[in-house]
């Protein structure tokens, strides 16, 4: 299974694609051609129907040669045979003029397999041995033989859907060592390619009932990869899209194999650095199976709080929408686990202290500004890029409370939410630098004191007596400061004078 996750090596390929050509060899499979003998033949339909057989398996051989589409002037006539060829297969098979045999379709599967299953190109930075860019600025390589991959990948479909097609026929040659390499194809950096193989393995998933267990085991192991080795992948979007139509159609009561790939591999992709390319796809899965089970709410809300990004603004934003996706379905029992934990994090992104330092500290760095210089009585003055960071994060954690379904939920369990969060809001009323996030906060703190207007009064007077402490303990500080400054005056002058 781990070797499954790999790209192909040539001598692998060529491997296999020997052993393809030495099956091939037998009376009842058609063997390829040489390279130059692609000639057109007599269509399908008007073939008699006693010898549509043999020209299907002969338009078969046609298809087996891949051409070279790196010369856009090279085999022009070839390549538009081919093309021509491929299209009238898959509307022989589409229309169900006619069952065809099983040799046939073992041949059109060894076919299929010689034209999609190749050595993927390496990324830009595996070629120049550059460091590796972000994910998300990248433009996809698009496949140059498309035109006739496209095809071929519609004539698989097209079979695989068919209610012509025999599951028990076809799962010998539909295997598992077929869905391993229809696996690694989803690592192609060219969108229109997953978008089939997406298709195409959420049918054979559908249809294939025995492929089931294995293909959820494949793309377990694909996560894996991605998420402690490599964290490069460039179908994880398009495998969690299939998975969100799996987990959907899980029975009740949840097995416990699928509460674990929750845990150890749905949960776990929130780290990785490019999560906002899958988030979406991410975000729907979760949510499925929170819906599916309420009593995995606690179970994902930890989740994200153990993987909640620490200097990554937009990153915290995506969290902070799948977390109220999830809160949506979140039961009173459930919140009660993990509110503690959950509110401290809602009262840190309230302020989102650390984004505005950590963004500005860079900022006087690159101008060169000497931090020493800073006075740090002066009021810290964001520049305009952090104060973007800020808002962002802030304003959707201040969204939470928007929610109708949230706020019955912390109106239930206000006695401990309040003094958790109550200070945040505090610093936002009285020191908050943006208008936005300074009204939210109003609004916000409005609703907890009409909640509970005692509660609301005693959290305040707990808050002043704090404020009133630190502000003594300050005070206390700078005087021994100042009384340590004296000391050393004297001493020093006493020396001077000895």
């Amino acid at each position: 299974m781990k070797g499954g996750q790999k790209k192909p090596s040539k001598p692998e390929e060529a491997s296999a694609f020997a052993q393809t050509a030495a099956s091939a060899a037998a009376p009842s499979v058609a063997v390829p051609p040489a390279s130059g003998m692609i000639e057109p033949l007599p269509a399908l339909r008007e073939a008699a129907a006693s010898e549509r057989q043999s020209l299907f398996m002969r338009k078969l051989q046609i298809c087996w040669h891949v051409l070279d589409f790196s010369d856009t002037l090279k085999s022009v006539r070839e390549k538009e045979i081919k093309r021509q060829t491929l299209m009238e297969l898959v509307d022989f098979i589409q229309s169900g003029s006619g069952k065809i045999t099983e040799s046939c379709q073992e041949e059109m599967i060894k076919m299929v397999s010689a034209n999609i299953f190749r050595c993927l190109p390496p990324a830009s930075h595996e070629n120049t041995g550059q460091e590796a860019a972000d994910p998300e600025e990248e433009e996809p390589c698009l496949e140059p033989a498309w035109p006739h991959l496209q095809l071929v990948y519609e004539l698989l479909l097209r079979y695989v859907v068919s209610s012509d097609t025999d599951t028990k026929v076809a799962k010998r040659y539909i295997d598992h060592s077929f869905v391993l390499k229809l696996l690694d194809l989803f690592d192609s950096e060219d969108p229109r390619e997953r978008e089939y193989l997406k298709t195409i393995l959420h049918r054979v998933y559908g249809k294939f009932m025995v492929h089931r267990p294995f293909i959820r085991k494949a793309i377990n192991n694909i996560f894996f990869r991605f998420i402690y080795e490599t964290e490069r992948h460039s179908g994880i979007g398009e495998l969690l899209e299939i998975l969100g139509s799996i987990i959907n159609g899980f029975a009740l009561p949840m097995k416990e194999e699928h509460k674990l790939f929750l845990a150890r591999a749905l949960l776990p992709l929130h780290k990785p650095k490019p999560v906002g390319l899958y988030h979406q796809q991410l975000s729907y899965c979760i949510a499925q199976f929170v819906e599916k089970d309420f009593k995995l709410a606690d179970t994902v809300i930890r989740g994200l709080l153990k993987y909640w990004p620490l200097t990554n603004c937009q990153k915290e934003v995506l969290f902070l929408g799948e977390l109220e996706e999830v809160l949506e379905a979140t039961q009173p029992a459930e919140f009660q686990r993990c509110m503690v934990p959950l509110f401290r994090q809602v009262a840190r992104c309230l302020n989102s202290s650390h984004f505005q330092i950590a963004k500005c500290l860079q900022n006087a760095q690159e101008e060169r500004i000497q931090l020493n210089s800073i006075s740090m009585d002066m009021p810290f003055m964001p520049c305009w890029s952090c104060s973007l960071a800020i808002t962002k994060v802030a304003e959707r954690a201040l969204f939470l409370w928007n929610n109708e379904h949230i706020v019955s939920l912390i109106a239930q369990n206000r006695t401990l939410v309040l003094p958790i969060i109550f200070e945040a809001l505090e610093k936002n009323i009285q020191s908050h630098w943006n208008q936005a996030v300074h009204g939210l906060t109003v609004n916000v703190r409005k609703i907890f004191q009409e909640m509970d207007a005692e509660l609301f009064e005693e959290c305040q007077r707990q808050y002043a007596e704090r404020e009133a402490k630190a502000k003594e303990l300050e005070e206390q500080r700078e005087l021994n400061w100042k009384r340590l400054a004296e000391a050393a005056a004297q001493n020093g002058a006493d020396m001077v004078s000895a």
